[in-house]
């Protein structure tokens, strides 16, 4: 696992820790209800290592001009719900009713500030973490607090105040959730169990070519099976024309990223080829109909929405010999019933295969939840962007602050937070 320090290495008892978490959920457009509390119930494993601390929650929902954008009060009282005891809830961030509130709390009390992304600093700060750092927002909070536990692992891949702000000033940990992401996703990456196969699909084309080239070129997988729209740029790219509605549906999803994602996609097909497992047919969407077709029937002028029965078949076979597999997004637009064939019969073979499965977040993570599949699997991670990148091999913020301030107080931790 990377280098950071945990709750592991640390005494919590009568400090004020920050935690920021992720519990970002979707709400019921009306009345604003919590329609899947997966991330909220995420975070119980940390608080219960907390329990004689005064504990201040930092959290988000959603971002500004989006329609689920509140406060935070609804998820202080579902987390309150999900513990059995009160959470209080605090109209602000870091001025003087936030203060204010941290003072009053006792240990053993949970408190819950108001959405970060309600207050321009989080949202404006650009930059690294001295930047993060001089903004009121950690200031104001790390003059109160003793430790920072950073739990929200979904975010890891930004750099914001409430996420990287505190590594220089206060020493900051990992919490449970965080720490089982970084364990989970090591356990794949660094010593998978061969073979060891990537099945990479979704509309996040450019990040899935990414991640097959840092798996590709370290050798972590032994083959890459693309699916959905990653599957449909390798067939053109090889030679397979999709389409001029296919092709240009590429075009305008991935915008200025197109022609970098074209180039290391071509290199992969040109150092990989038989490493690189194509589609043998596809599934088209013709006049509302699921119409199957192999390679040699296309171009045809309608959107390719799965893989084919055949692909599934031979995918399905790849997951089941292959000892750790690496899940990234839907084989097909899936919302569409006639077209989650590739998709179901995917989570299927995963569900029932041997082997170390890694999911990574977003909407493959939910389908699993939906239809009861999580326990079969190695782990499904709580990131989309965050898991991607960190299979890609780029660095995350976060961990990156983890790291530095690790190295900065792991001398002193004992003296800075024991004492």
């Amino acid at each position: 696992m990377a280098s950071v320090l945990t709750l592991d290495n640390v005494n919590t008892d009568g400090k004020t820790v920050l935690v920021r978490v992720d519990i970002n959920s979707p709400l019921d457009p009306v009345t604003k209800t919590f329609l899947d509390d997966t991330r909220i119930r995420a975070i119980v494993p940390t608080l219960n290592r907390l329990t004689t601390a005064k504990v201040v929650l930092l959290a988000h929902q959603s971002r500004p001009g989006k329609n689920d954008f509140t406060s935070t009060l609804g998820h202080s009282r579902e987390l309150g719900r999900i513990l059995g005891r009160p959470v209080r809830w605090v109209d602000d961030l870091y001025g003087e009713k936030a203060m204010n509130a941290i003072e009053s709390i006792d240990f053993g009390d949970i408190l819950m500030l108001n959405n970060v992304r309600m207050y321009d600093e989080e949202m404006k700060t650009k930059g690294g973490f001295s930047t993060q750092a001089d903004t009121n927002l950690v200031q104001n909070l790390a003059s109160v607090a003793d430790l920072f536990v950073y739990d929200a692992f979904a975010c890891a891949h930004r750099s914001t105040p409430s996420g990287v702000g505190f590594t220089h000033l206060i020493p900051c940990v990992a919490g449970e959730l965080m720490k089982n992401e970084l364990m989970k996703l090591d356990r794949a990456l660094e010593n998978p169990a061969r073979p060891c196969i990537a099945v990479l699909g979704g509309i996040k084309v450019d990040d899935s070519i990414g991640v097959a080239d840092n798996m590709l070129r370290n050798n972590i997988c032994d083959e890459v099976w693309p699916t959905g729209g990653v599957a449909n740029l390798l067939l053109e790219l090889s030679g397979v024309e999709i389409g001029a509605m296919n092709h240009d549906f590429l075009v305008n999803e991935l915008g200025k990223n197109w022609y970098p994602t074209v180039a290391t996609a071509k290199s992969l097909l040109v150092d990989f080829k038989e490493k690189i497992r194509l589609p043998v047919d596809v599934a088209a969407n013709i006049e509302d109909n699921r119409v199957d077709l192999t390679l040699d029937k296309l171009p045809v002028e309608a959107p390719l929405f799965d893989i084919g029965i055949q692909s599934v078949l031979n995918l399905s076979s790849a997951i089941r010999r292959s000892g750790t597999i690496h899940l990234n997004g839907p084989a097909g637009v899936f919302e569409v019933e006639d077209f989650a064939f590739g998709t179901v019969e995917m989570l299927n073979a995963c569900a029932e295969s041997d082997g170390y499965v890694v999911v990574g977040g977003g909407h493959t993570a939910t389908l699993i939840m939906k239809r009861g599949l999580a326990h079969r699997m190695g782990h499904v991670s709580t990131g989309g962007g965050a898991c991607l990148d960190y299979i890609a091999g780029r660095t995350l913020p976060a961990v990156a602050s983890l790291e530095a301030s690790a190295e900065a107080f792991s001398m002193n931790v004992a003296r800075s937070v024991d004492q």
